[in-house]
């Protein structure tokens, strides 16, 4: 029996010893059917300890590590190790797969945990950020994902009392998990005071907010939230590994061998000891397990391991019968032939002798230092050989107690393997080298004659290398990766056990190198040992590192058929039997076709996905260059018309009828519906490569089909608007071959073409992946999906038949059984039959295969050759294939009811076209109204009549490029001619057909007409060419002077004297047509001729070389002339062909080294060039294309190269042709005026204009700002030396000695008494917050409530205001500044408002973000929340990978989809279903920076974006994002100017606002008018009211009588009316504009908020703010709940906080820097940044007093407490003193001596003796006053009491500096005036609240977070009931409400 089949028996797993125990924990389970679930290895065990009975899961290719068990108790979730590792979810009873999740995680997964109800799993990787994970596991998706820790994590737990929690632990951390949207935020547990930090092993989560935890030490911790609360020591003495939750109480299980009970509230009950009991299932432990025998007379085996153990096992009870342990690890075993002795080979080189019965020792024997690998009993008991690892055989005399009779030193490298012969006289070994020697026994002589040992039978066949076994090794491998054999001579077959973790069965003897075999998975990697049992009913496999023992049944090929029907849980899919690479001698030689097919690649040097790249890489380098003006794109455009074509070639079942009776299939990267009633054709042109596959919708109104690319994607279109529904893509690569729909219509099943052939399913319609597996390695021709079960598949293709179905994410397959019926064939197509276990398959030999379930029942013939295509009717079927014969079927493909050939004959009188040949290989077929459709390998596509006649649609070239083209002097014909060897005449009139055909002997490149029209030259790609007449295409004249391709050839203008033939040889030829002679030969050039043109006098030739040479030689002789570039084109010429010279210099890309320009044509006006591309890019420009990267228009319709484009005689139609695609395409030519206003297909080309409508200061700001967020945020200060916490304290002299005779020290702080009794306040509540972000927002103000609220943002906090009132609350989840805000106006999501935060992401992992859109560093990555505005609730957080930030967010119209836009450098556009958190589609935006993108109020699916000299119409089709950019052409004079704002109007109208204060206004995406000047400056916001479609418009102006900065419009943005804003300011400038009832709410640049009243223009200010930051000065009133702000913008302003608004301004002019309240209240100081400082009188805000004695800023004011001196401290490293009680003349008194830098707080003391003084170089210094003496006397200092205490510095406040501070600092402080309590400032912007004084390092605080970056200052108010801090970067005042404790 040959080899090369595998063999026909079958092993079956049939019991499993072992348990993974080692380094896996929580992985055991009962079941709800009292089965207990674990795993060992690679497989699953469910074990009914009632039936004594395993049952086993297989669906893992690798080691699983973790189990879960499902709420339920039937499904069990598995993880594995691996490269790729994925989830199971099988169930346990019938253990089949559920579902798959996959494509995450790397490295394996470590943990798996279900939630309460068992719709959620939570995993944990082994990658290095240890990545957590949490699945809806029944659709196979991943729900959110992030970083784990950056150490191991051992266990994980759903909190199974509150939702959407979670908790991890692992090495020395535990964390609370929190899961809202897409985004799972951590927290540390906090282990504080109660418990050392330390690793923790398990969890289990209990009632009200409890989690208990196991810890490395044996303690049990407690943790209430996330704080540790108790500890329970000793709970275990060592680390406890386990731990279970019931309803009675809990259970521990640790390292210390014992089970402890526990009660619910964690009290002991009892204990067991397992230490010291002896039931349970046991298997070997530790290190690996070798050692293999089995007893020659009993169903028993025998196994020894490194860890010391050799165990007896029964085969037939499989159970554990004996075990003793032995003093070494034991490596071999081999039991004597009469079952008594039992010898055993250890790893120090010693042999032990045990008797079988009661495991005594006979003998112990040391002869060898190295272990002992092999040995081996005689066959007649004698003698046993033991092979040692030093490379020797000893033989020992069983008789003779062991006595050592011989030795075998043959061998130069360690024993592998022995055998003995059956009469006990020779021994073969085999050793590391893979030598095979023999030797004579008992002495051990080596045999070296080949003739002696020819004839021995062996007694075993265990060694791996010798000719009876070659078959076991692959062909091209080397011996070392099997590592045991065992041969079965009755059954004729063989098992190996390989390296791999694979079983395999082989024919015995296999002589030839890789034979077939079945292989069988389940052990992890090596698989040791593997032997038959003493009968040969079991095969015994042992796993070196799983340490697990496999029983495997052996069925012959007898029982197979019955064993296959009973064991339902077999899947024969883990049991293929694998192709091996032998050579297929006895499978059939592949069809020529097929095997052409499978050579085809697809592969691109360059994808068009890869342009944009490029381009931007090229503009890099090209920076330097000057640019001149580029012309424009010429007015024409072209539109496609019809194409001749259809891929048939390598394509099969693409051609079917629409509902409509239209015929849709594709060819090059055109879907083309076409009409055979009017002859015409409509295109969908949504692909930009080729198209290979097509299917139709059930409906058969949409069709799908996949193209070629990088990232290839699946387009589904509607063949009636041919608008895309849905784009799908993301998961195969190089390109798409098969597509199918399911019966329902709603999935699609998509095959790739990458090394995998991946196999996808989708719901298309929300263009999601619902499942994803591998097919196969060789190439898959047709998926179908089964019609009856959604969730059922089939794959064909080469060698490969696979039945699928779906699971989860995954899907699961077997491959189809084909026992002994047939051979594994190729199939080439598939259908289902009518039921669903039905299906029959065509293969390449012209058989149709019948299938039911996985197995095939029988082959019927149905065609000569390969069965192409197949299509189910009804009742039966229709088939076609390579014989040229249409079959109609029975419904049971018993009888063939009619056949249809293809042949000319059978032609209908009055088909238009001709047909090449009789019976061309059929490709597709399709049956539908009353016709049967077909298409061939040909291009051609046919309708047949159910009654005979043939009509031919449509055809093209076949196989082959195609080059040359011509079309007629003065009739709408052209020719082509192509590689494969015809010449064709096409009609480009109505008719559309081809009107003449003719077959040359070789393939031709060009061809030319005569200016007469009568004749046609034709060059050929063997360097002849002939001469043919036009109508007959019979020869005139032919001539063979050439040896390479003649690429040009070209009759001379006007009689068409002379032929010019250009050829790869570098020459041009040129010939006498009425001779019929050479005259003329052109030489020169030094690479192959590409283009020749005449000139009009037919005297100049113009040539185009592959070396870009333009050469020019006079005719008819040849002589080489030069002409300079210029004068070039004042020749006139015939015609221009060429791509070189000045005149065309613009047609080169910008790219041009990547793509070439093939071929160019202009028209006969010489107005518009022509030009087609290597990418398959159809060009116009406008003549003559000068200066470099001229401005064109482009056409997407080809795939790859067009090798030619002409236009016809009358300029009418360009004609082009695509090489590889086979495609003529016919294009209309649209004049410029002539054609209605259409839109047209083109693409601008990059419109780069330089001009974007001008410049704005305002706009630049918010081009270029850079943000910050809060965690890398530094100094504000230029702060320099050594920071508090880490000065080294210098010891005072006159330490005080501790004696209580000492007077008590005085108080730190003077108090006013507050209250009686002091209490410390507790918390901070937000209460006000002052402040707008207008200054680089927009459209962030909205009304919510019917206008009773409205809604902004400053900071990072969100901000509901009640305009009646002026409360406020606020949402304060985002961790960083909020950059945008939008409401939701849908009526069923009400106040759903969602903002947008600033971020970053650090390097984003290219990995994780392709995998699964989400990037796992995600701790600062940005996100947007969406929110209810009213209870603050987070309703979700999509963390997204737009790095720095969030700018623009968007609601669709019916609220369910949220579209956001980032500041990454691609400015991403995204749209999530923010429900879910699930991202949809994501797609770069735009080079520069996006400001807003809107949805349309009425869609769902289409937006606008508006940025930097960008417009952009979007349209989400499935999963992807189509963009088109905004088409300027229409309107003379319009330039693409940067665009700031968009609004929307009816009929697909939109309008957008510029940058000059123009409104552009665009009917679909073209421009068709400008609204000029609507404002005079930038218009910043637009608002559409939904209620009447009137549009409100702002910008910025200034105030004039009929201008306003607001503008209310009609719907079409006619008439305006304007408001005026009244605000006082010089220019108003809008940020943001919303309409609400009768008013219209306004944002503006000065952070004002204003309601605007519609019928009065009444003005309502609601918000006020400071301008520009920081504010730097701040003081509160000393008695009133007042207090004062100072800032930069030049402004200082008084609020109220009980009347929650601001009071009063006053314009400075200067910025302020500081001001302060005298004691009394009535005076103000305030410290100016130009060094002036002015006092101002309260009741009247007259100046009482100014002066400038310092020329830079004023950094702190203070009145002394008696009101008697002024301080005026400032960045000159001085303080001055002015005396007040002289009057407003104020002349300095003195000033403080050696400040050593600026100051930055200052405080009088409470007798104003003393002033304090803190400085940039974190210096405290005391100075007497006024004097201004430095005081240095440490214990004076001590004793003084501070009227005030706002010093950052001092050792009284020690505590305020936090470790994490490296470039950040505390910026200010303010102590209460109680005296117990202190306020921080930091860089972070975080106020943090601390107990005074904290002289301790890093004091315990509370934080609060709302600030940007940079507090500035902070105060307490008087009586301490609010704190006041002000932000630098925010510009905003937080005023926080004072929670004190109660007494």
């Amino acid at each position: 029996m040959a080899a090369r089949s595998a063999p026909s028996c079958h092993l079956r797993l049939e019991w499993v010893y072992g348990y993974r125990g080692h380094q896996c924990r929580n992985n055991l389970y009962y079941t709800a059917a009292k089965e207990i679930v674990y795993f060992v290895a690679g497989v699953g065990v469910v074990y009914s300890p009632r039936e004594h009975r395993q049952k086993f899961y297989r669906g893992h290719s690798d080691d699983i590590i973790s189990l879960a068990l499902h709420p339920e108790r039937v499904l069990v979730a598995t993880g594995q190790v691996g490269k790729e590792p994925y989830i199971c979810v099988w169930d346990s009873y019938t253990v089949q797969t559920i579902s798959v999740l996959k494509d995450v995680h790397t490295h394996g997964i470590a943990c798996l945990a279900f939630d309460l109800d068992g719709q959620r799993l939570v995993s944990v990787g082994l990658d290095s950020k240890n990545a957590v994970c949490v699945w809806d596991w029944k659709r196979g998706k991943m729900l959110s994902m992030a970083p784990g820790h950056t150490d191991r994590i051992f266990d994980i737990s759903w909190d199974l009392y509150q939702p959407n929690k979670l908790v991890s632990c692992g090495v020395k951390h535990i964390k609370f998990w929190s899961l809202c949207g897409n985004a799972l935020t951590p927290k540390r547990g906090v282990f504080g005071k109660t418990g050392d930090l330390q690793t923790i092993l398990c969890l289990a989560c209990a009632r009200d907010e409890l989690t208990y935890s196991g810890a490395l030490n044996g303690d049990i911790y407690v943790w209430k939230g996330i704080n540790l609360i108790r500890t329970i020591q000793g709970a275990h003495t060592a680390g406890i590994f386990s731990m279970n939750a019931c309803e009675e109480g809990f259970a521990t299980g640790g390292r210390d061998g014992c089970i402890r009970l526990w009660d619910l509230s964690f009290k002991p009950i009892t204990v067991i000891d397992l230490r010291e009991t002896d039931q349970g299932y046991k298997g070997h432990c530790e290190g690996e397990l070798w050692a293999l025998a089995i007893h020659p007379t009993k169903p028993l085996a025998v196994t020894g391991s490194d860890d010391r153990s050799v165990r007896i096992w029964s085969l037939v009870d499989h159970a554990l019968i004996a075990r003793c342990n032995m003093e070494e690890p034991v490596r071999c075993a081999a039991v004597n032939v009469d079952g008594i002795h039992l010898a055993l080979g250890m790893k120090d080189g010693s042999f032990t002798v045990l008797r079988v019965r009661d495991m005594t020792e006979v003998v112990h024997i040391k002869d060898r230092k190295e272990a002992i690998h092999e040995l081996k009993y005689s066959p007649d008991g004698t003698y046993l050989a033991v092979g040692c690892n030093d490379s020797s055989v000893d033989i020992y005399g069983v008789a003779q107690r062991y006595k050592k009779m011989g030795e075998c030193v043959g061998s130069l490298s360690f024993i592998t393997h022995l055998d003995w012969s059956s009469d006990s006289r020779y021994l073969q070994t085999n050793d590391g080298n893979g030598k095979r020697l023999f030797y004579r026994m008992p002495g051990g002589k080596e045999v070296t004659n080949k003739e002696e040992t020819k004839g021995v039978h062996w007694a075993s066949w265990t060694c791996v290398s010798g000719l009876e076994v070659n078959g076991i090794w692959p062909k091209y491998s080397d011996n070392n990766d099997i590592n045991s054999v065992d041969g079965n001579y009755i059954g004729q077959v063989l098992v190996t056990a390989d390296d791999y973790g694979i079983v395999k069965l082989f024919r015995y003897p296999c002589l030839r190198k890789g034979a077939k075999f079945r292989k069988y998975f389940g052990h992890s990697a090596h698989v040791t040992n593997v032997r038959w049992s003493h009968d040969h009913q079991w095969v015994i496999s042992i796993g070196g590192a799983d340490h697990a023992v496999f029983q495997w049944r052996f069925i012959p090929e007898r029982k197979l058929k019955d064993a296959l029907h009973i064991a339902p849980q077999e899947s024969l899919a883990d049991s293929n039997s694998d192709e091996s690479d032998s050579d297929l001698s006895d499978v059939p030689e592949l069809d020529s076709e097929i095997e052409q097919e499978t050579q085809l690649t697809y592969r691109r040097q360059v994808y068009k996905e890869d342009l944009p790249q490029l381009k931007e890489q090229y503009k890099e380098k090209q920076k330097g260059g000057t640019s001149k003006r580029r012309e424009r794109a010429p007015g024409n455009s072209i539109r496609l018309h019809f194409v001749h074509g259809y891929r048939g070639y390598d394509c099969r079942s693409n051609l079917f009828y629409t509902q409509i009776g239209e015929i849709v299939y594709h060819v090059a990267a055109v879907g083309v519906i076409y009409n055979r009633q009017q002859n015409t054709q409509r295109f969908y042109l949504g692909h930009d490569d080729d198209i290979l596959c097509l299917a139709i919708h059930p409906s058969k109104d949409y069709v799908a089909t996949g193209q070629v690319g990088r990232d290839p994607s699946v387009h589904i279109w509607d063949t009636e608007t041919i608008k895309p529904l849905s784009v799908l893509k993301g998961y195969h690569q190089y390109g798409v071959c098969a597509v199918d729909f399911s019966a329902d219509g709603k999935r699609l099943a998509s095959v790739g073409i990458d090394e995998s052939h991946t196999v996808v399913l989708w719901d298309w319609k929300k263009g999601e992946k619902l499942s994803i597996a591998r097919g196969s390695k060789d190439k898959i021709f047709v998926v179908k999906m089964n019609p009856y079960v959604p969730d059922k598949l089939i794959t064909a293709g080469i060698k490969h038949m696979k039945f699928w179905r779906r699971a989860g994410g995954g899907l699961v397959g077997r491959k189809g059984y084909i026992g002994t019926l047939g051979r594994n064939e190729t199939m080439m197509c598939a259908v289902y039959g009518w039921t669903e276990e039905m299906a029959f398959t065509g293969t390449s030999t012209g058989d149709v295969c019948i299938w039911r379930d996985i197995f095939l029942v029988k082959t019927v013939k149905a065609h000569d050759g390969p069965v192409f295509s197949m299509h189910a009717l009804e009742k039966g079927f229709v088939t076609g294939g390579k014989d040229g014969i249409v079959a109609l079927w029975d419904d049971g493909f018993e009888r063939c009811l009619k056949t249809y050939a293809i042949k000319r004959a059978a032609l209908a009188p009055g088909s238009k076209g001709l047909l090449l040949e009789d019976n061309p290989s059929i490709r597709a077929i399709s049956l539908g109204h009353g016709h049967i459709l077909v298409g061939t390998k040909n291009g051609e596509i046919l309708e047949v009549d159910k009654s005979g006649p043939i009509t031919l649609l449509v055809q093209g070239h076949m196989e082959g490029e195609v080059w040359g083209l011509a079309t007629h002097p003065y009739l709408p014909i052209c020719a082509t001619v192509s590689d494969d060897k015809t010449l064709r005449i096409w009609d480009l009139s109505p008719s559309h057909c081809m009107l003449a055909v003719r077959k040359l002997k070789k393939g031709g490149r060009c061809c030319c007409f005569s200016p007469d029209g009568k004749a046609l030259a034709v060059g050929l790609c063997d360097g002849s060419f002939l001469m043919a007449n036009a109508d007959t295409l019979e020869d005139l004249v032919s001539f063979h002077h050439r040896k390479d391709i003649i690429s040009d050839i070209r009759f001379s203008p006007g009689s068409g004297k002379y032929l010019a033939v250009a050829s790869h040889d570098s020459f041009v030829d040129i010939y006498n047509v009425m001779s019929s002679k050479r005259v003329g030969i052109c030489k020169g050039a030094t690479s192959y001729i590409t283009h020749i043109d005449w000139d009009i006098r037919g005297k100049l030739l113009q040539v185009n070389t592959g070396a870009k040479e333009q050469l020019f030689f006079e005719a008819p002789r040849g002589k080489r002339q030069t002409i300079p570039r210029m004068e070039v084109e004042k020749i006139g010429w015939a015609s221009w062909t060429s791509v070189l010279g000045l005149c065309c210099e613009g047609i080169w890309p910008v790219i041009g080294e990547v793509t070439d320009v093939t071929a160019s044509c202009l028209t006969h006006d010489k107005m518009v060039l022509a030009t087609g591309d290597d990418l398959g890019f159809v060009k116009l420009f406008r003549y003559p294309a000068k200066g470099k990267c001229g401005k064109f228009k482009r056409y997407v319709a080809h795939s790859t190269q067009v090798t030619n484009v002409r236009w016809t005689c009358d300029d009418s139609m360009l004609v082009t042709l695509g090489g590889a695609d086979m495609s003529l395409m016919v294009w209309t030519n649209e004049v410029e005026g002539s054609r209605e206003k259409r839109p047209c297909d083109s693409e601008e080309s990059d419109t780069g204009s330089e001009e974007d409508g001008g410049y704005d200061s305002d706009v630049t700001r918010e081009n270029e700002i850079s943000y910050t967020i809060r965690a890398l945020s530094t100094n504000i200060r230029p702060m320099f030396g050594i920071k508090p916490h880490l000065q080294q304290k210098e010891p005072s002299m006159d330490e005080r000695p501790p004696v209580s005779r000492a007077p008590p020290q005085p108080e730190k702080l003077q108090t006013n008494n507050v209250g009686k009794k002091k209490r410390p306040i507790e918390d901070l509540m937000l209460e006000l917050v002052f402040g707008y972000r207008g200054r680089d927002c927009r459209n962030n103000v909205h009304y919510l409530n019917d206008g009773d609220d409205i809604i902004y943002h400053t900071a990072s906090i969100g901000i509901l205001h009640n305009v009646a009132t002026g409360t406020q609350s606020f949402y304060q989840e985002h961790n960083d500044d909020i950059l945008c805000l939008t409401v939701n106006q849908h009526p069923k999501f009400i106040n759903i408002v969602a903002t947008g935060q600033v971020g970053i992401n650090g390097n984003v992992c290219q990995r994780c973000v392709t995998a699964f859109g989400l990037c796992l560093c995600l701790a600062t990555a940005p996100s947007v929340h969406v929110w209810e505005a009213v209870n603050k609730q987070t309703l979700a957080i999509l963390r997204c990978y737009h790095s720095k930030g969030v700018c623009s967010v968007s609601f669709s119209a019916t609220g369910k989809l949220l579209l956001s836009v980032g500041l990454d450098p691609e400015h991403t556009v995204t749209i999530w279903r923010w429900q879910e958190g699930a991202k949809i589609a994501s797609k770069a935006g735009h080079n520069q920076r996006i400001f807003v993108a809107e949805f349309r109020p009425d869609s769902d699916s289409q937006f606008v974006s508006v940025g930097v000299k960008h417009v952009k119409f979007w349209t989400l089709a499935g999963r992807a994002l189509l963009s088109k950019k905004g088409l300027l052409s229409s309107l003379e004079d319009a330039r693409m100017q940067t665009m700031l704002a968009v609004a929307f109007g009816a009929n697909n109208l939109t309008f957008t606002g510029t940058i000059s204060g123009d409104v552009c206004v665009w009917k679909d995406h073209i421009l068709c008018r400008v609204v000029a000047r609507a404002h005079n400056g930038p218009v910043f916001a637009m608002y559409t009211t939904l209620r009447d479609g009137l549009i409100v418009t702002g910008g910025k102006e200034r105030p004039s009588k009929e201008g306003g900065a607001v503008k209310l419009w009609d719907q079409e943005l006619r008439r305006c009316r304007a408001f005026r804003l009244e605000t006082g300011q010089v220019t108003d400038c809008v940020r943001s504009v919303c309409r609400g009832r009768g008013k219209i709410l306004v944002g503006t640049r000065n952070a004002e908020i204003i309601e605007v009243g519609e019928k009065n223009a009444a003005c309502n200010i609601l918000v006020n703010g400071h301008v520009d930051g920081p504010i730097w000065g701040l003081a509160t009133h000393p008695s009133r709940d007042f207090f004062l702000s100072a800032a930069e913008d030049g402004t200082v302003r008084l609020w109220d906080i009980a009347d929650k608004k601001m009071l009063n301004k006053v314009n400075l002019g200067h910025a302020a820097r500081t001001v302060c309240y005298s004691p009394e209240g009535d005076m103000v100081a305030i410290g100016m940044k130009n060094g002036e400082f002015i006092i101002l009188l309260v009741s009247s805000l007259k100046i009482w007093g100014k002066k400038r004695d310092r020329r830079c800023a004023i950094h702190d004011i203070r009145f002394s407490p008696d009101c008697r001196f002024l301080a005026v401290g400032s960045s000159e490293n001085s303080v001055d003193f002015y005396d007040l009680s002289l009057g407003p003349t104020l002349n300095r008194t003195s000033y403080c001596k050696d400040i050593p830098s600026f100051v930055i707080q200052m405080d009088f003391s409470a007798d104003s003796r003393y002033l304090q003084v803190s400085t940039g170089c974190y210096k405290r210094h005391v100075y007497e006053v006024p004097s201004g003496r430095h005081l240095t006397d440490q214990a004076a200092i001590d004793r003084i009491t501070w009227a005030t205490w706002t010093s950052i510095l001092g050792s009284e406040v020690m505590g305020i500096w936090s470790r994490h501070a490296e470039k950040a600092d505390v910026t200010c402080a303010c102590v209460s005036h109680s005296g117990i309590s202190l306020v921080t400032g930091d860089d972070f912007g975080m106020v943090k609240l601390f107990d005074f004084p904290c002289p301790e390092k890093f004091a315990k605080h509370k934080r609060f977070l709302g600030h940007s970056p940079h507090v500035t200052n902070i105060r307490f108010t008087s009586g301490d009931r609010h704190v006041i801090s002000a932000g630098g970067d925010d510009c905003s005042l937080f005023v926080w409400k004072c929670v004190h404790m109660p007494h």
